[in-house]
């Protein structure tokens, strides 16, 4: 009937039902996973929950003056582990009852889940476990990351030190501009921004309306600032951030403007 032989229909039922199930794959595992927002560091690209993770793994460094090559270490580690994501318990896919940004396991000691699970006390646990190993400073990157995740796969850690890298260098203040996001969205959630900035670095700023001030005293200092505000946007409601003659905005990029003379501060406004 129609020309079409009895192999010929089966053939084409199983090839519509071939691309019915790689569609519905797709929707399901790939469409899931297109991010919100789009960030970027020369051609590292994350997203901009990933971002925003990386930003707070590099402030606690920051914060305990734990030094460039510390958070490059700690920013491999957690690409490996979680790629930068604050994962809960996955079930048969996980491995034992490995949470978090670096997959560290309560049975082993590293904390309750719910401690875990706080990017913060994680990255804590991290930098101290890190720097109690001898001569860490000296060794390749994936072999620092090693003594502290003992993975069943060493040598993984390798593959993301580059990235890590320049990941590090610009929440360092190393690499001025260097880091830009276009948030999908941007919340109202003013509140936030402050609020995390404390968590992170363990001070405070002044606030003002839809205006966030944080003074600084020297360039460096200025752009780990910077550069966090603008990873920081889309879970924060940042819409746009200046230091010195440069500004970011949403569009993704930083531009020249008139720098106040004198200004040591860096300022992030919110969306209204």
């Amino acid at each position: 009937m129609f020309g079409v032989s009895r192999r010929g229909l089966v053939i084409a039922v199983v090839l519509l039902a071939v691309v019915f199930g790689l569609g519905t794959w797709f929707s399901r595992n790939v469409a899931e996973e297109v991010p919100s927002g789009t960030c970027r560091v020369d051609d590292v690209r994350l997203d901009a929950e990933q971002m925003s993770n990386a930003a707070t793994i590099a402030a606690v460094g920051l914060r305990r003056k734990a030094g460039e090559r510390a958070i490059t270490v700690a920013l491999a580690a957690a690409l490996q582990e979680s790629k930068l994501r604050n994962l809960e318990h996955q079930g048969r896919r996980n491995d034992h009852d490995s949470i978090g940004l670096f997959q560290q396991r309560p049975s082993q000691g590293w904390g309750t889940a719910e401690q875990i699970l706080d990017q913060r006390y994680a990255a804590e646990r991290f930098y101290k476990a890190l720097t109690k190993v001898k001569g860490w400073e000296r060794m390749r990157v994936t072999d620092a990351a090693q003594a502290v995740q003992r993975s069943a796969y060493p040598e993984a850690y390798q593959k993301w030190a580059d990235d890590a890298q320049i990941l590090a260098a610009a929440f360092a203040g190393k690499t001025p501009g260097a880091l830009s996001c276009e948030p999908a969205r941007a919340a109202a959630v003013s509140a936030a921004a402050s609020e995390r900035f404390s968590l992170d670095f363990g001070r405070s700023f002044q606030t003002e309306e839809n205006f966030l001030r944080v003074p600084v005293t020297d360039p460096t200092t200025g752009w780990q600032v910077a550069h966090w505000f603008v990873a920081q946007a889309e879970a924060t409601g940042v819409a746009k951030v200046t230091f010195g003659d440069r500004q970011w905005t949403p569009r993704g990029e930083w531009v020249p403007v008139e720098a106040a003379e004198g200004a040591r501060e860096v300022i992030a406004e919110l969306s209204p």
